[in-house]
């Protein structure tokens, strides 16, 4: 699928629609099912859209940038004119912003990371766009992710730890940190139990974190860091 004149930096789904950031700053709707499939262009970034990530009911498009932006669009069944404008901007953070995540359990609540010159992990009601928390983790984050079955949040960081941590929501008081990667930690995703998160990093590995399984039994020992392949007790 062409459209774009820059380099393709973000994606993310909603049903039948491809949702695409690029370098331009520029991002694009896909509808798979079609030939003529670029749909319509959402223009506010003023650098490259690093971050994109669709709300789990398809309410609203969520997409961070290079300029330090946080946008939050309305999704497809508005107009197309209301899909252009977005509902809500997000000028606090003071870094670039890739990590971002919706929380599955409680609408209308994102999270969003800022880079290395701004750490700060926020959490923001986008109906009425107040920042519900904010946190500053001392390093790069690279990705967010909400975890179901123990409703905590995971973040993936770059310079200077390469590490992952793991926080209890909403207090935002830490859990556990994985450590193990020998670079910055690119992304990361959760398996469709919800009981094993996978990490990729620039030390070239993906790594395997059996972190979240359901324990009737929830024991309290920390997550062992010798191999791949990493056990969470709870």
């Amino acid at each position: 699928m062409a459209s774009h004149t820059a380099r393709v930096g973000s994606l993310s789904w909603n049903d039948h629609i491809l949702s695409s950031g690029a370098r331009s700053g520029h991002i694009h709707h896909h509808d798979v099912r079609v030939a003529e499939h670029h749909i319509a262009t959402l223009s506010a970034h003023s650098q490259e859209v690093c971050g994109l990530k669709w709300s789990p009911d398809g309410r609203f498009l969520a997409s961070g940038g290079n300029d330090n932006m946080v946008y939050v669009w309305p999704g497809i069944q508005e107009n197309v004119a209301n899909m252009r404008t977005p509902f809500r901007s997000i000028n606090e953070h003071q870094g670039a912003v890739k990590a971002l995540a919706w929380c599955p359990w409680q609408a209308n609540v994102l999270a969003s990371g800022g880079g290395t010159s701004d750490r700060h992990i926020r959490i923001w009601n986008v109906n009425s766009g107040s920042c519900i928390s904010s946190l500053d983790t001392h390093s790069q984050i690279s990705s967010l992710m909400f975890v179901p079955n123990y409703k905590e949040l995971v973040s993936s960081h770059g310079f200077a730890h390469d590490n992952i941590i793991i926080w209890k929501y909403p207090s935002l008081s830490k859990v556990a940190e994985l450590e193990g990667h020998e670079g910055r930690v690119l992304n990361m995703t959760l398996s469709p139990d919800g009981a094993t998160l996978a990490t990729v990093a620039a030390d070239e590995t993906v790594r395997l974190w059996n972190s979240f399984e359901k324990d009737p039994v929830k024991k309290t020992a920390k997550p062992t860091t010798s191999s791949f392949i990493h056990q969470r007790i709870r």
